[in-house]
């Protein structure tokens, strides 16, 4: 496995591991994101077993210890892994997500008390501010969500546009294709009734940097690929229905 880090917005640093027996031949990476301020903060863990190769990688940009913040989109080995790791080698660090996250898993599987976020809370870290919205079930979790950092006006979207290869840190090509070709792929996805209107909904942030857990990050008219990706589902939804 490779780990490389690479800046994709303004402050934000994409962590990076390629696993080329996941999604064979094309590969897949496991991203998380460093974002500077006074009160560092870390979107998404890894699992356990990466965790020295990711550590090793943030170190390079920030004395681990220095972390003061903690989050990911939902309760899931690649999410949230190693979270008690990172809770131990950064004693001041705090794990921070929503009321579903804290109170069905956090609560008991976090080794600190959890920081329950409200919907649409802001989260001042100094420097940076990261809005974090509730997202249940998309694109899976009834405990989903995501942070928006509003001054490089980055969505930190975890699963959302997931695609494998092993691809530049941003890129500026389609990246809703791709995602479509992984959810045939894997059916990662929860589709539901809401998933077009929260997906819509992040797409009024209009963010200019979308930061993907898997696959690159996307720099062009992120509003749009938002949009478009929920029309996507929409569609799947009426050809499950017959409709």
């Amino acid at each position: 496995m490779d780990t490389r880090i690479d800046e994709v917005a303004a402050g934000i640093y994409r962590i990076s591991t390629f696993v080329p027996e996941v999604a064979a031949p094309a590969g897949f990476t496991f991203n998380q994101f460093l974002v500077l301020g006074q009160e560092p903060l870390l979107f998404h863990c890894g699992h356990r077993r990466m965790f020295p190769l990711v550590s090793a990688a943030l170190a390079r940009v920030l004395p681990p210890e220095r972390l003061r913040w903690i989050s990911f989109g939902h309760i899931e080995a690649d999410e949230c892994g190693a979270m008690n790791e990172w809770l131990r080698i950064a004693p001041h660090a705090t794990i921070a997500h929503g009321a579903i996250a804290s109170r069905v898993s956090l609560d008991d599987m976090a080794d600190r008390a959890p920081r329950t976020l409200a919907d649409g809370e802001v989260l001042d870290i100094g420097g940076k501010r990261l809005r974090y919205l509730d997202t249940p079930h998309v694109p899976h979790g009834w405990e989903a969500g995501v942070l928006f950092e509003e001054t490089s006006e980055t969505l930190l979207c975890g699963d959302l546009f997931t695609h494998p290869g092993n691809g530049p840190s941003v890129t500026q090509a389609d990246v809703v294709g791709p995602a479509m070709v992984a959810e045939d792929t894997f059916g990662y996805s929860s589709l539901t009734p809401t998933t077009g209107p929260t997906i819509r909904r992040l797409a009024g942030l209009a963010p200019r940097t979308l930061a993907v857990m898997h696959g690159s990050s996307y720099a062009g008219d992120c509003g749009q690929a938002l949009r478009d990706l929920a029309d996507r589902y929409d569609q799947r939804i009426r050809a499950a229905l017959g409709s």
